[in-house]
């Protein structure tokens, strides 16, 4: 769900921390070392904030390491963490194969067939490149139906 609607990386998810109050966005360090903020969409909001609650946490990394005695550390949790939950909701799912990754790319893919705008997308996703997002989205050019058909413009015409 995190991964899906924010489009975080394995990596990024652990190092996910709350930026404000309430969490209406929330910052990560991607990749390259550069941090970026993502929005939280509402619905993703509401169950994280009970999560939140329930966890008692206020601050800090959203996702928190914890150790088998219970007790909970302040440091966000592994890739390798993050993995091993994403191959255990999907087996109970009834879903084979599914990785982090497969996740992220599903958000782009999302906010595209919902009309999210490419550049809108690529910020969400921190891509440096446009055409990164494009092949996430898996854009193909449509000769068939021109976008620039669109206009509304009409030209007149003499042909007789």
């Amino acid at each position: 769900m995190w991964i899906a609607s924010l489009g975080s990386r394995g990596f990024e998810t652990g190092s996910a921390a709350i930026e404000g109050e309430p969490l209406d966005h929330c910052r990560f360090d991607g990749q390259g070392g550069r941090i970026r903020t993502v929005p939280v969409p509402n619905w993703c909001k509401t169950l994280v904030d009970v999560w939140l609650r329930d966890s008692g946490v206020n601050e800090g990394k959203v996702f928190r390491r914890v150790l088998k005695n219970g007790a909970r550390q302040d440091g966000g949790v592994t890739a390798n963490v993050v993995w091993y939950a994403v191959k255990r909701c999907a087996k109970r799912a009834g879903i084979e194969n599914l990785a982090p990754h497969d996740l992220r790319r599903s958000c782009p893919r999302l906010c595209h067939g919902c009309g999210g705008e490419l550049e809108q997308i690529q910020f969400l996703l921190g891509h440096a490149s446009v055409q990164t997002t494009e092949r996430y989205i898996g854009c193909k050019q449509n000769l068939k139906e021109a976008v620039n058909d669109r206009f509304g413009i009409s030209v007149e015409s003499d042909a007789a």
